[in-house]
């Protein structure tokens, strides 16, 4: 994406309004966003002072010790621009506060090192005035730079440290195209924004779930997570050497069967790794795909109303741009799970021997396949009961005759699972049919789901359940 202005025109413009004035602070990639500002040109205009702390005593002297041990965290970064902001106001504040809008920009950066280990990631962020002696409002970013070379990683944090600054001045008011600006003269085969949170006054009326969901829409990004509360995290502080249990659904609404799902999932999971369901991170996961296949397009309303039933059910919410599940495998084998649990319905998992899943995958089926059932994968299935009364499970479960010696190999090594122990008295419920129900206000949809899911579709009058003045129908 290309905005109309070159990055030395967008730090000239800062350079030279005579009313932006601050710091920059970058640890661990060089001095690569202050550099572009002292390249453009009238950077006295603009800068108080630079600095990069790189020694970790002098680190900590200036903004504390993190107890974590990690200093590539967003703790990190919030100490790093609480300290240089609050720099600027002792010092400045009598002779420029008045007339200037006073910001901190920081990042702390681990790039690709010497020996191409390591996952080269970041967090950045701007803490501003958006006008003299306002209130302070803040961004915040975190990056994994996919360059090959650490001096392109540097140059890629560059370009995006100036689009940060320059949208966080001139873009405020618009906070999609704020994040569109982000990747002004880069692409996302160098950098992925994977996590973005707005705050303060300029951004009050900012809903950061939405805005995460942008970065996903506009493929900045592959997954955004949810906590229990339905904030925004970093997938990977909650992912990052956890064993996981991922259940895959619509949650359109979420059902008792799907409490069922997760409940039985992690109680088998738990039992084949040999670890306790408290020690497992389970999350509920929802592709981009699923959420335009059922709403036509991915509207706000669809979308915060299933991750707020999500969170009523005390789980973590995961959506991905990964429709195949060897994707998905991938994407958590990266976060270095030790051990991952898939719980799929039977009709899901009948899409895993459909051809036309690996048309455009190098190595075809064959290659998908193994990526997805690696050595620390195993797949569950949940059973299904048709209207016929028929219950599907691995036992009668009918695949294309291309693919029963697969089938059988991964039955025979027990890569896949029938769930134990679901609740077969639940089988006669379909989320289908309960969002009919919801939306056609007829009664008895509440026993289909749990007490805290209906709850809060009737006080949010959520997926079309009318909102009634007075006395529902009983």
């Amino acid at each position: 994406m290309l905005d109309s202005l070159s990055l030395r025109q967008k730090a000239l413009k800062i350079n030279l309004a005579k009313r932006f004035y601050g710091t920059f602070a970058e640890i661990g990639a060089g001095q690569e966003v202050a550099r572009y500002f002292f390249q453009a040109g009238g950077a006295s205009g603009s800068i108080a002072k630079t600095i990069s702390a790189y020694d970790m005593t002098f680190s900590d002297h200036i903004y504390g010790k993190e107890t974590t041990g990690r200093y590539v965290c967003e703790s990190r970064l919030l100490k790093m621009l609480e300290k240089e902001f609050q720099l600027l106001q002792e010092r400045l504040s009598d002779t420029r506060g008045k007339d200037h809008q006073f910001f901190a920009f920081s990042n702390t950066v681990a790039a690709l090192n010497f020996s191409r280990t390591n996952e080269a990631h970041g967090w950045m962020g701007v803490r501003f005035q958006h006008v003299p002696g306002s209130e302070i409002s803040e961004v915040v970013i975190h990056v994994r730079m996919l360059d090959p070379q650490n001096v392109l990683q540097q140059d890629a944090l560059g370009i995006i440290g100036v689009n940060l600054i320059y949208a966080s001045f001139f873009l405020q008011r618009d906070p999609e195209a704020f994040i569109n600006s982000l990747m002004d003269h880069l692409d996302n085969s160098r950098i992925e924004v994977n996590f973005i949170r707005f705050g303060g006054k300029v951004f009050e009326d900012v809903d950061n779930r939405l805005m995460n969901l942008h970065l996903l829409k506009q493929g900045m990004t592959h997954a955004i997570m949810f906590d229990e509360q339905g904030s925004v995290v970093l997938p990977a502080d909650h992912l990052h050497r956890k064993d996981v249990l991922v259940v895959r659904g619509s949650f359109r609404p979420p059902t008792l069967v799907s409490l069922d799902m997760i409940k039985s999932g992690l109680a088998h999971f738990a039992k084949n790794i040999g670890k306790k369901e408290s020690d497992i991170v389970a999350v509920s996961e929802i592709t981009i795909s699923t959420l335009k296949a059922e709403a036509g397009d991915v509207t706000k309303e669809d979308f915060l109303a299933r991750v707020d039933l999500i969170c009523a059910l005390g789980q973590k919410t995961l959506i991905t741009n990964y429709p195949q599940y060897y994707k998905l495998a991938n994407y958590f084998a990266r976060m270095s799970v030790p051990n991952l649990g898939l719980v799929l319905g039977i009709y899901n998992f009948q899409q895993v021997f459909t051809d036309e899943e690996y048309s455009n995958v190098e190595g075809g089926i064959l290659s998908a396949l193994g990526q997805l059932f690696r050595d620390n994968v195993k797949v569950y299935i949940y059973p299904y009961k048709s209207e016929k009364g028929v219950v599907e499970s691995l036992d009668n479960l009918k695949v294309p005759d291309n693919f029963q010696h697969v089938y059988a190999h991964l039955k025979e090594n027990k890569k896949i699972l029938d769930v134990a122990s679901p609740n077969k008295d639940l089988l006669h419920i379909y989320s289908s049919k309960v969002l009919q129900m919801i939306t056609s206000n007829e009664p008895g949809w509440e026993k289909m789901v749990p007490p805290s899911v209906a709850k809060e579709i009737n006080e949010k009058c959520l997926f079309g359940h009318p909102c009634f003045i007075g006395k529902k129908n009983p």
